[in-house]
């Protein structure tokens, strides 16, 4: 099955998971919005100064030669002017202090001298009226909605919130995970490995991708390639998850049990994809759970959850863009493929004559996991496709784009 098609599949099965709960803001980060911020107040609230200077009558400073004004008192941000500023006169001025009424220009203290209570500015400033003051709600006006439902909140959309006035926001209830792995040959770090065996760097991955969407992931650790043990490990995470994901045993050897173990308390919608690395990827639902069915092979592990999982997971989550962005940007290699696949090459990202451009990564078997760690990202070769040629372009999509 084509990328795409699975993509779409998601898209029509899985909806948001229920619930909403009320967030003092600085806890938000990485959180799901469940309800649009209106602004209660405008940004900036009132008009005031954008530098440390002096606030004047725009007709008073002179096109030519210096301009004397006496200071008829300062002003500096929090406490509002109480006096009266004429024509004629300036007033002391610092950065985010109200404008006071009358004046509509402030000149930077760089361009003036104060001497004798006097500000002379310099001779020879191109001014125009209005400079470096802040009119009230140039940024954000009172009842402009500032941050849409259905985002994943990031530092910048909090201090959005808190410079319109919000202690609280409406989010989403965070995802319940259960992870596990399966395999004889499987052992956790810190053991002794047998003959043949492998310590479990997938189970690892995959709770710090579910993490770093937000989720709250239960570790069910390893599981042994037994039809029974993976029943029941599955039922049982059904009963208090909202998502399950697994890595290894849904591809079609004889100690492959996790795909049998899905189709008998639920089913599966696809459990192959026409991409390379992680052919044997299966979605499905246990008794009425989403479930995710990763590949055992390291690198497949983190590129089908990058490009399959985690579409599903922010939809499940409630996020209401789930497509990464990706960038188009020359090759900076050549390389051919087997048209009607997806594949993804892992790369780096080089600065040349002609400035930005990707390189693909050498080794790229779907066991080098250290690959993984010292690229900058995939490249994206769509299905059609059967060669790339160095200075063609290739779309690219960075690791810090999705793994986030």
């Amino acid at each position: 099955m084509p990328v795409g098609e699975a993509l779409s599949i998601l898209a029509a099965r899985v909806v948001p998971v229920a619930g909403v709960e009320e967030v003092p803001l600085r806890d938000a980060l990485g959180r799901i919005l469940a309800a649009d911020v209106v602004a209660g107040v405008s940004v900036p609230p009132h008009d005031n100064s954008a530098v440390d200077g002096v606030a004047v009558f725009f007709e008073d400073v002179a096109a030519s030669g210096e301009t004397r004004l006496p200071l008829v008192g300062r002003v500096a941000a929090g406490h509002p002017f109480t006096g009266t500023v004429s024509p004629g006169q300036a007033l002391r001025i610092f950065t985010g202090a109200p404008m006071p009424a009358g004046p509509d220009t402030v000149v930077m203290q760089e361009d003036c001298r104060f001497e004798d209570g006097h500000a002379v500015i310099r001779a020879g400033l191109r001014l125009r009226r209005g400079d470096n003051r802040r009119h009230a709600g140039e940024d954000v006006k009172a009842g402009d909605v500032v941050l849409r439902a259905g985002i994943r909140l990031r530092p910048q959309d909090m201090g959005l919130a808190a410079a319109v006035g919000r202690p609280t926001l409406t989010l989403r209830r965070p995802l319940r995970a259960a992870v596990f792995s399966t395999g004889d040959e499987v052992r956790d770090p810190g053991t002794d490995l047998p003959p043949g065996g492998i310590y479990d760097s997938n189970r690892y991955s995959i709770t710090g991708l579910l993490s770093g969407l937000g989720c709250r992931v239960t570790d069910l650790g390893i599981l042994p390639d037994r039809f029974d043990a993976i029943r029941d490990a599955l039922a049982e995470a059904a009963t208090d998850h909202d998502l399950i994901v697994t890595s290894g045993g849904v591809s079609i050897g004889e100690e492959d049990h996790v795909k049998a173990a899905v189709a008998a308390q639920g089913g599966l919608h696809f459990w192959r994809l026409a991409i390379k690395p992680g052919r044997p990827v299966a979605l499905g639902e246990v008794r009425g759970v989403p479930f995710v069915g990763l590949p055992g092979n390291p690198v497949a592990v983190m590129v089908t959850f990058l490009l399959v999982a985690r579409p599903l997971i922010l939809r499940l989550a409630g996020v209401a863009a789930t497509e990464p962005h990706r960038y188009p940007v020359p090759a900076a290699f050549d390389y051919r493929k087997k048209p009607g696949r997806r594949e993804y090459l892992r790369g780096r990202l080089v600065a040349g004559e002609a400035g930005l451009a990707v390189d693909r990564f050498a080794a790229d078997g779907s066991g080098i996991l250290s690959s993984m760690t010292t690229t900058d990202g995939l490249i994206d070769l769509p299905e059609d496709l059967a060669e790339v040629k160095p200075g063609e372009t290739v779309d690219f999509l960075p690791f810090a784009e999705v793994m986030r």
